[in-house]
Protein backbone atom coordinates (compact mmCIF):
# COMPACT_ATOMS: atom_id res chain seq x y z
CA UNK A 1 0.00 0.00 0.00
CA UNK A 2 1.07 3.44 -0.79
CA UNK A 3 1.97 5.61 2.19
CA UNK A 4 3.21 8.78 0.66
CA UNK A 5 4.86 9.93 -2.86
CA UNK A 6 7.06 12.93 -3.63
CA UNK A 7 8.79 14.69 -6.44
CA UNK A 8 11.56 17.44 -6.39
CA UNK A 9 12.54 19.29 -9.70
CA UNK A 10 16.19 21.00 -9.00
CA UNK A 11 17.72 24.26 -10.71
CA UNK A 12 20.99 22.90 -11.24
CA UNK A 13 22.07 26.76 -11.71
CA UNK A 14 20.63 27.33 -7.72
CA UNK A 15 22.85 24.62 -6.49
CA UNK A 16 26.06 25.86 -8.58
CA UNK A 17 25.50 29.45 -6.73
CA UNK A 18 25.19 27.35 -3.46
CA UNK A 19 28.57 25.99 -4.23
CA UNK A 20 30.15 29.36 -5.28
CA UNK A 21 28.65 31.34 -2.34
CA UNK A 22 29.73 28.19 0.53
CA UNK A 23 32.08 26.14 -1.03
CA UNK A 24 32.35 22.78 0.31
CA UNK A 25 30.79 23.43 3.34
CA UNK A 26 27.34 23.50 1.39
CA UNK A 27 27.99 19.60 -0.22
CA UNK A 28 29.49 18.80 3.39
CA UNK A 29 25.76 19.78 4.78
CA UNK A 30 23.26 17.97 1.73
CA UNK A 31 25.59 14.87 1.75
CA UNK A 32 26.51 12.06 3.78
CA UNK A 33 30.24 11.09 4.34
CA UNK A 34 30.32 8.42 1.36
CA UNK A 35 28.09 10.80 -0.82
CA UNK A 36 30.88 13.12 -0.36
CA UNK A 37 33.90 11.45 -1.60
CA UNK A 38 31.87 10.64 -4.54
CA UNK A 39 31.25 14.33 -5.24
CA UNK A 40 34.80 15.08 -4.54
CA UNK A 41 36.22 12.85 -7.30
CA UNK A 42 33.17 13.72 -9.57
CA UNK A 43 34.48 17.44 -9.16
CA UNK A 44 37.56 16.81 -9.46
CA UNK A 45 37.97 15.28 -12.83
CA UNK A 46 34.99 17.53 -13.84
CA UNK A 47 33.61 20.01 -12.09
CA UNK A 48 29.77 20.13 -13.81
CA UNK A 49 29.86 16.40 -12.68
CA UNK A 50 30.33 17.15 -9.45
CA UNK A 51 27.68 19.87 -9.60
CA UNK A 52 25.25 17.75 -11.33
CA UNK A 53 25.86 14.63 -8.54
CA UNK A 54 25.32 17.38 -5.77
CA UNK A 55 22.22 18.15 -7.91
CA UNK A 56 20.35 14.95 -8.16
CA UNK A 57 21.02 13.75 -4.34
CA UNK A 58 19.26 17.47 -3.39
CA UNK A 59 16.11 16.51 -5.71
CA UNK A 60 16.14 12.94 -4.38
CA UNK A 61 16.25 13.36 -0.52
CA UNK A 62 13.79 16.02 -0.77
CA UNK A 63 11.75 14.17 -2.82
CA UNK A 64 12.14 11.64 0.00
CA UNK A 65 11.31 13.97 2.75
CA UNK A 66 7.76 14.17 0.91
CA UNK A 67 7.04 11.15 0.43
CA UNK A 68 7.22 9.73 4.29
CA UNK A 69 5.32 12.73 5.38
CA UNK A 70 8.33 14.56 7.60
CA UNK A 71 9.50 17.60 5.13
CA UNK A 72 12.99 18.54 6.54
CA UNK A 73 11.92 17.89 10.19
CA UNK A 74 13.19 15.35 12.46
CA UNK A 75 14.41 12.58 12.41
CA UNK A 76 14.87 13.16 8.65
CA UNK A 77 18.06 15.33 7.94
CA UNK A 78 20.37 15.44 5.25
CA UNK A 79 22.93 13.65 5.92
CA UNK A 80 20.98 10.90 7.36
CA UNK A 81 19.50 9.86 3.65
CA UNK A 82 22.11 8.70 1.41
CA UNK A 83 21.53 7.83 -2.30
CA UNK A 84 23.11 4.92 -3.32
CA UNK A 85 23.22 2.65 -6.15
CA UNK A 86 23.06 -0.66 -7.07
CA UNK A 87 25.97 -2.60 -9.38
CA UNK A 88 22.58 -2.22 -12.29
CA UNK A 89 23.36 1.78 -11.32
CA UNK A 90 19.31 1.53 -9.95
CA UNK A 91 19.45 4.64 -7.42
CA UNK A 92 18.73 3.48 -4.01
CA UNK A 93 17.81 5.35 -0.63
CA UNK A 94 20.47 4.32 2.04
CA UNK A 95 19.07 5.65 5.65
CA UNK A 96 21.37 5.72 8.85
CA UNK A 97 20.66 6.65 12.73
CA UNK A 98 16.97 7.77 13.64
CA UNK A 99 15.91 8.10 10.30
CA UNK A 100 16.67 4.33 9.72
CA UNK A 101 14.77 3.60 13.42
CA UNK A 102 11.95 5.73 12.54
CA UNK A 103 11.60 3.99 8.87
CA UNK A 104 12.15 0.47 10.10
CA UNK A 105 9.67 0.96 13.14
CA UNK A 106 6.69 2.07 10.31
CA UNK A 107 7.46 -0.93 8.19
CA UNK A 108 8.13 1.35 4.93
CA UNK A 109 10.01 0.73 2.04
CA UNK A 110 10.91 3.15 -0.85
CA UNK A 111 11.55 3.11 -4.63
CA UNK A 112 13.78 6.33 -5.76
CA UNK A 113 14.15 7.49 -9.10
CA UNK A 114 16.54 10.66 -10.36
CA UNK A 115 17.46 12.45 -13.09
CA UNK A 116 18.94 15.28 -15.10
CA UNK A 117 18.93 17.26 -17.88
CA UNK A 118 20.73 20.62 -18.67
CA UNK A 119 19.60 22.80 -16.28
CA UNK A 120 17.63 20.55 -13.64
CA UNK A 121 17.63 17.85 -11.85
CA UNK A 122 14.59 15.85 -11.41
CA UNK A 123 13.52 13.24 -8.83
CA UNK A 124 10.35 10.84 -8.08
CA UNK A 125 10.03 9.02 -4.97
CA UNK A 126 7.25 6.38 -4.10
CA UNK A 127 7.16 5.00 -0.10
CA UNK A 128 4.82 1.93 0.56
CA UNK A 129 4.21 -0.04 3.16
CA UNK A 130 5.60 -3.49 4.04
CA UNK A 131 2.79 -4.24 5.92
CA UNK A 132 -0.51 -3.05 7.14
CA UNK A 133 0.35 -2.36 11.13
CA UNK A 134 -2.56 -2.88 13.49
CA UNK A 135 -5.22 -4.24 10.38
CA UNK A 136 -6.62 -7.50 10.77
CA UNK A 137 -5.90 -10.02 7.99
CA UNK A 138 -8.19 -9.20 4.85
CA UNK A 139 -8.58 -11.63 2.16
CA UNK A 140 -8.32 -9.61 -1.20
CA UNK A 141 -11.41 -8.40 -2.76
CA UNK A 142 -12.81 -10.19 -5.39
CA UNK A 143 -13.89 -8.83 -8.80
CA UNK A 144 -17.50 -10.35 -8.05
CA UNK A 145 -18.27 -8.50 -4.45
CA UNK A 146 -17.98 -5.13 -6.23
CA UNK A 147 -21.16 -4.54 -7.70
CA UNK A 148 -21.33 -1.88 -10.10
CA UNK A 149 -24.78 -0.78 -12.03
CA UNK A 150 -25.14 -1.09 -15.11
CA UNK A 151 -26.10 2.59 -15.66
CA UNK A 152 -22.63 3.78 -14.24
CA UNK A 153 -21.54 5.00 -17.51
CA UNK A 154 -18.74 2.92 -17.93
CA UNK A 155 -18.07 0.86 -21.48
CA UNK A 156 -15.55 -1.26 -22.67
CA UNK A 157 -14.00 0.07 -25.99
CA UNK A 158 -14.85 -2.71 -27.58
CA UNK A 159 -18.26 -3.08 -27.04
CA UNK A 160 -21.13 -0.15 -28.30
CA UNK A 161 -22.76 1.59 -26.19
CA UNK A 162 -26.37 1.57 -25.51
Amino acid sequence: MIYGIGTDICDIRRIRASLDRHGERFAAKVLSDAEMATWRARSARWPERGVRYLATRFSAKEAFSKAIGLGMRMPMTWRLCEIGKLPSGQPVIVLHGRLKAWFEAKGLSVHITVTDESEYAASFCVVETKTLQGMPDQPPIQTSQVAMPAHAGIHSPMTPKG
